[in-house]
């Protein structure tokens, strides 16, 4: 890929994520909550996840190895931070989940593609196309590396306990429904969602790239719309908690 085709490829990505965040309030992606036999075949969740997930931590490690960089200290610190996440996701949280739901193929799909698409964009920048001298050794002690990693860990920790949070609602043979509490539950209806951008947002940061910056958009895209659709899930399954403890969506005290 040209460096010229590569930031095609982030403009394109941006645009998409527009599409796909006004998309999100109108079409429910089906999974989880949201399942539905209309979205056609599928399989049992725990595999679903797991092929969903791990091309981008594979495809970022092929990518770090072939390049002339793998060396450089300050870009293998990114690849640990990004990779850690995606180890999580891959291989230890689709074990964690409890009862054996269904996600449809093509949601698997979409996601492996963009999974792979975005590991593209972050390793193409952190090992290709940034300028060869744009992360110093002293990058690490920098402003926007100490502050970006900090949001990094706050979103994963968020993100990691709320799901269990949520993995821990029902005990075995349960089947009522419960709203979240606890953790940052405690201000959103979508902790883990919320969570989740944080991390990517500190990512963006502490990479200062374009890059990252379109991937903290796309994760606002997806998961924003969602969790909007959950509370409104919430207000009408548990309307009298609601209104009690003025939870917000997905940014607590904001939205």
């Amino acid at each position: 890929m040209t460096e010229s085709a590569f930031h095609i490829l982030l403009w394109a990505m941006a645009i998409m994520a527009l599409i796909v965040f006004l998309s999100l309030y109108f079409v429910d992606a089906g999974y989880g909550k949201f399942y539905r036999s209309s979205w056609g075949p599928s399989l049992d969740n725990h595999l679903g996840w797991f092929l969903m997930e791990v091309p981008v931590f594979a495809i970022m490690l092929l990518l770090w190895w072939f390049s002339g960089r793998r060396a450089d200290m300050v870009r293998v610190v990114f690849l640990l931070l990004f990779e850690a996440h995606y180890f999580h996701r891959s291989f230890i949280f689709p074990q964690q989940l409890r009862g054996h739901s269904r996600m449809p193929w093509a949601i698997v799909a979409m996601g492996a593609l963009f999974n792979t698409l975005n590991a593209i964009m972050q390793g193409g920048w952190i090992f290709y196309f940034s300028p060869a001298d744009r992360y110093p050794a002293s990058w690490l002690t920098s402003l926007p590396f100490l502050a970006g990693t900090a949001l990094f860990f706050a979103g994963m920790y968020v993100n990691i306990q709320s799901d269990g949070i949520i993995r821990n609602l029902r005990q075995p043979g349960d089947t009522a429904h419960y709203l979240p509490r606890g953790g940052m539950f405690r201000y959103v209806t979508s902790a883990n969602y919320f969570g989740e951008w944080l991390e990517w947002t500190g990512f963006a940061i502490l990479t200062w790239s374009w890059s990252g910056a379109v991937f903290a958009l796309w994760t606002f895209a997806n998961l924003c719309p969602r969790a909007a659709r959950i509370y409104k899930l919430y207000s009408q399954e548990f309307p009298d908690q609601m209104a009690k403890e003025k939870l917000k969506r997905f940014i607590p005290f904001i939205y």
